[in-house]
Formats: C-alpha cells, sequence, structure tokens
C-alpha cells in the first residue's frame, strides 16, 4: 500500500516514563490537571446543584471527554460519542473502532431512536465455518482471523453525531487522537488485562508491538501508553471521513491481512456495511415505562420479559436483601435465558415473537415460580402468536443525559478482553471475536457459557445475538434513569437489578449500582453471586435448592439518573472499578 496513502508516521514509541525524558514529566502534570478537573465535576464533590447533564464511564479521562464535549456546547449525544472514541484509546481491551455498539437516544421531543452499530459476519461465512471433524472449535472463533466479524461501531457513532450532535464527529477524532499520541497512565485494570492477554498477544507482530514492550513483558500500572498508529488513523478518519475506514486504506490492510492470515472478511465487506435503525422495545414496569434495544440484542426483550414476570410479585415486601426477592428475580432469570436460547437472533434472518414481552406470556412464566424452592426449567417456552407476531427487519456502557432532554444509553463491544486478540498492522485498531457470539452448533457453549439455536447459527451478512442491554427508563413521561452495563449475558441481569433496586425499593442510583448482584442464565445450572451477599442469604439460598457459585464481581454497570424534586443529574460509575462519573 502506498506510503502517502496513511500519511507520515512518526517512530513508534516505547511506553515508559523513562523513555519520555523531555516530555513524559509534562504529560504527567497534564494527566493530574485533568483528573483533578474531572473531581470537581464529580457529583460526590461538587457542591452546585448539577442542572446541566450527566455522564458516567469506565475511565476518568473518557468521562471528561464526555464533559468537556457538553461544557463545550454540545450535547448528550455528543458527550457519548467523545466518551466512545476515547474509550477506544484508553479502554481498547473492551471496546473501539474494530468492534460494534448499540444506541439508544432519547430526542427533547420524547422520541426514540435505536441506532444499530453491531457487527456482522462477512459474506463468505457459513454455519459450519468453526465445525472441523463434525465438532465445533471454538478456538477458532474466539482468536484470530476467523473470529473477526466486520465492525460497525464508527459507521453508528458518525450517523448519531450528524442527525442528533452538535459538534462534529472530526473534533472528537482529533481530540481522542491527542490523547492517543501523547499517552496516558495505565491503570490497575488495563495492566491486568494486559498481563492476562500477554501469551495471546505476542502470537501476532501488529498486537505484540503495540501492547507489550520491547522484551516481550506487558506495560505495567503507571506506566506512560502512547499508540501513534491509533493516533493516526483517528487523524485519517477526521481529515478524509469514515470512507478512510470502510471503503480505503483502512479496509484494504484489513482485508490483505485476512487473505494472508485465513479470515474471510474482504473489502467489499467493509463497503457494504451499514448501520441499521430499529425500533426500541417498549415495556411498563409498576407505573414506568422501560425502552430497551430490540434483536439481535436479546437484552430489550429479557430485560423486558423479566420485569413482566416480576411484576406479579410484591417485591418491595419481601425487602432488597432477603433471600426470597434473590430467589424469585434468579427463578425469572431462567425462564427467561431458556426462552433466549431458543428464540432469539438477528431478525433480519429469524423470527423473534414480540409475544415475549406481553403481560399475559409474563403471567403464565410467573406462575411456574415456586416461591420456596427452585424449579426445574426444562427448555424454552412458546409465546402468544410466535409465527406471525415478530420483530421487524431492518463492551463497555456509558451514560449520559442533558438538561436538553436528550437521553444516551450506548454499550460497545470488541467481545472478550481485546477481541480476536489481533491489531491490523500500522492501524493500531484491535478487531473484534464478535463471531463467537453466534451459535456455533445448537447446543454447544460459547465463551460465555450461553448456548443457542438455529435463530442465531452463522450466516452470511447475518449480525450475532447480543446482550447488551441500553435501557431508559422513564417515570411519567420524563426519564429518571439511563443504565446500562459491560460482563457479557450478565450484563440483562445488571441492568434488571438496577431498575429492581431504583423503581421497586427507591433507591438513588450510586446505592443501586453497590448492592451485590447475582445471574442466572439457564444454563449452566447454577446461581453466581458475588461475594459481598451476605452469608445468611446464601446459606437460605442452597436450602432452596439452587448451586451458588461465589465471583468477586458480576460485570460493571454505569448509570445516570434524574431527581425531578431537585431538578438534578447524577452520574454514577460502578464503584467495582476505576470508572467515574461526573455532572455540571
Amino acid at each position: 500500500m502506498p506510503e502517502e496513502d496513511w500519511g507520515w508516521k512518526p517512530p513508534r514509541q516505547a511506553g515508559s516514563l523513562s523513555y519520555y525524558p523531555a516530555v513524559g514529566s509534562v504529560i504527567l502534570r497534564r494527566m493530574k490537571w485533568r483528573l483533578c478537573l474531572l473531581l470537581l465535576f464529580s457529583p460526590s464533590v461538587h457542591s452546585a446543584p448539577a442542572t446541566h447533564g450527566a455522564v458516567a464511564t469506565v475511565h476518568p479521562l473518557a468521562t471528561e471527554a464526555a464533559l468537556e464535549a457538553m461544557r463545550s456546547g454540545g450535547n448528550a449525544v455528543d458527550a457519548i460519542v467523545a466518551a466512545a472514541l476515547t474509550l477506544g484509546v484508553v479502554d481498547s481491551h473492551n471496546a473501539g473502532l474494530g468492534g460494534g455498539c448499540f444506541l439508544l437516544i432519547r430526542t427533547p421531543d420524547g422520541s426514540f431512536v435505536g441506532i444499530d452499530g453491531r457487527e456482522q459476519a462477512p459474506a463468505a461465512a457459513t454455519a459450519d465455518m468453526f465445525v472441523r471433524e463434525g465438532k465445533s472449535d471454538p478456538r477458532l472463533s474466539q482468536f484470530g482471523a476467523l473470529a473477526i466479524a466486520v465492525p460497525g461501531a464508527l459507521a453508528a457513532y458518525d450517523y448519531a453525531s450528524r442527525t442528533h450532535g452538535r459538534i462534529p464527529l472530526a473534533r472528537h477524532l482529533e481530540a481522542a487522537a491527542h490523547l492517543a499520541a501523547n499517552g496516558f497512565q495505565v491503570t490497575r485494570t488495563l495492566a491486568k488485562r494486559l498481563e492476562e492477554n500477554a501469551g495471546e498477544l505476542r502470537h501476532f507482530e501488529s498486537s505484540r508491538a503495540v501492547f507489550l514492550k520491547p522484551d516481550g513483558s506487558p506495560w505495567r500500572e503507571g506506566d506512560l501508553f502512547a499508540q501513534l498508529d491509533l493516533a493516526q488513523s483517528y487523524k485519517s478518519i477526521a481529515s478524509k471521513g469514515t470512507s478512510w475506514f470502510y471503503e480505503g486504506p483502512f479496509a484494504s490492510a484489513a482485508a490483505a491481512w485476512m487473505k494472508a492470515n485465513g479470515g474471510l472478511i474482504t473489502e467489499a465487506d467493509f463497503k457494504s456495511y451499514q448501520f441499521k435503525l430499529r425500533e426500541p422495545v417498549r415495556t411498563t414496569y409498576r407505573g414506568c415505562e422501560v425502552v430497551g434495544f430490540p434483536p439481535p440484542s436479546s437484552g430489550g426483550v429479557h430485560v423486558g420479559q423479566i420485569l413482566n414476570i416480576l411484576e406479579q410479585f410484591d417485591l418491595k415486601k419481601l425487602g432488597s436483601e432477603s433471600p426470597e426477592f434473590v430467589h424469585i428475580v434468579a427463578e425469572a432469570m431462567k425462564l427467561a435465558f431458556a426462552d433466549r436460547a431458543h428464540w432469539l437472533g438477528d431478525p433480519d434472518f429469524a423470527p423473534v415473537p414480540r409475544g415475549l414481552i406481553s403481560k399475559e406470556y409474563a403471567a403464565r412464566l410467573a406462575a411456574k415460580i415456586d416461591r420456596r424452592r427452585v424449579s426445574a426449567v426444562q427448555g424454552h417456552e412458546t409465546p402468544p402468536r410466535s409465527a406471525e407476531d415478530v420483530f421487524g427487519k431492518h463492551t463497555t456502557h456509558f451514560s449520559a443525559a442533558d438538561a436538553e432532554g436528550f437521553w444516551v444509553a450506548c454499550t460497545a463491544t470488541i467481545n472478550t478482553s481485546f477481541g480476536s486478540k489481533v491489531v491490523i498492522p500500522s492501524t493500531g485498531i484491535v478487531m473484534n471475536n464478535q463471531m463467537d457470539d453466534f451459535s456455533l452448533q445448537p447446543g454447544v457453549p460459547n465463551y460465555f457459557g450461553l448456548v443457542g439455536a438455529e435463530a442465531n447459527a452463522v450466516a452470511p451478512g447475518k449480525r450475532p445475538l447480543s446482550s447488551m442491554s441500553p435501557t431508559i427508563v422513564s417515570r411519567d413521561g420524563r426519564p429518571i434513569l439511563s443504565v446500562g452495563a459491560a460482563g457479557g449475558p450478565t450484563i440483562i441481569s445488571q441492568t434488571l437489578l438496577a431498575i429492581l433496586y431504583v423503581v421497586d425499593f427507591g433507591m438513588p442510583a450510586g446505592k443501586a449500582l453497590a448492592m451485590p448482584r447475582f445471574h442466572h442464565q439457564w444454563l449452566p445450572d447454577e446461581l453466581r453471586v458475588e461475594r459481598s451477599m451476605p452469608e445468611k442469604v446464601r446459606r437460605d439460598l442452597e436450602k432452596r435448592g439452587h448451586k451458588l457459585k461465589l465471583v468477586e464481581s458480576i460485570g460493571v454497570a454505569q448509570a445516570v439518573a434524574f431527581d425531578g424534586r431537585k431538578s438534578e443529574f447524577t452520574g454514577v460509575a460502578d464503584p467495582r472499578t476505576e470508572g467515574k462519573a461526573g455532572a455540571f
């Protein structure tokens, strides 16, 4: 590829402070100033009412970028786009331009827009592409060239920015490029992910050059980490538009790498990619309207379905920390995930019944729950009019809201940590391993232990099923909560629990996100609970027949809330991570 197509690139630089004797101290001072500014606008220390807006992300610098966008005249959509592009720099093990996203936007006139930037299978994909000698090989769908689906995040951010934002996409890209070029301090979380995945990152020269030191060791907490190739890619998109990515040098470079490494994606796959506008899933829960994302997300459907089941029970009377509450919610989760395994897939390829979120169907499922003991769930149920009433054809979470009336919930992902572990050479862009979200064979679990059926089988141009659950909750026509999470299938449970704690128990969003979490996905038949759940509750659950699996943490959630009595916004970052929230 001609060098002039890429523009000049300075020599690759190492990521330790000792390598930057002239600029290291300057950048560190800038970092300290940025973090102090962020704390100034953090709701925990901000003394003035936060009446303009709020944002929450998993990284302080992404939150700062979002706040700066709003302070510069942008709205909540601009804030989300700024955060997303910044996360592609500082949180690249979770999300970036090599992945996908779902954007749920509530506009000032009360209407909702769902922007589907989900990855899709290449045109050459086949249902048995991961099957070897009659058996699926999960390694192929999780690592390397075949694991990669055509990314859609950039197309979604571009559309959101053009149609609902005020700040040009190029300005957000330039700001993120500056950060990538100058570097940022490696956080504890990033250092841990690098250490855990160093072995697989070493497999590809381009990945090794970005994420590992010259001696092959990963960057450590506190190192200054610069990504010059990624900075140049961002600048190229800023100056030449998204066509640079989907029809120009990046598409050519990615296709060439795929051909050399046994992949299927071609330049034509990039050129043909289109984001899709989806009609959001809408249901009600105890007088609130709950709006979520439709298929190929399973999140909106199953958060709504579980809420409808739980509406049959007086959860408030049970108490938020009672074993009865945990038991009933877990049983409802099981029923929904059994349905997910059978019915859910890309609605452009498979009929996904709308009856899954009907109140009538939920009441039928609720009647199956034994309030005292675990009930066996053999498989899916059949919702009403499952054949004819279907959804129409057509992983990090961050939320934002503003006083104008824009509310945004966005969940973005490259799937597992560092996705396929592939960085396209000379671009700095990490590619997803989203093909693993398809059902490789009926009944065969993926990385997260989820099973699927024909509805989620691999097919050319198809989008894999997702658990991403960007959700906006309104009361009396006014939004009160934007929430979502990261963590594979636990995204659904985390989002659900946040809504329950806020709506049923009246908790502020901060307390809701700090509560002990639990998750049941039908298969495997186990109830995952965080260690913070009281031992007394855990013992009671075991007596009811639950097989408990103790974990330190179940995912990461972010939220923005609005208190109508005080007319104040609050951003809430999950206390389980180093994320930050800000409001002003």
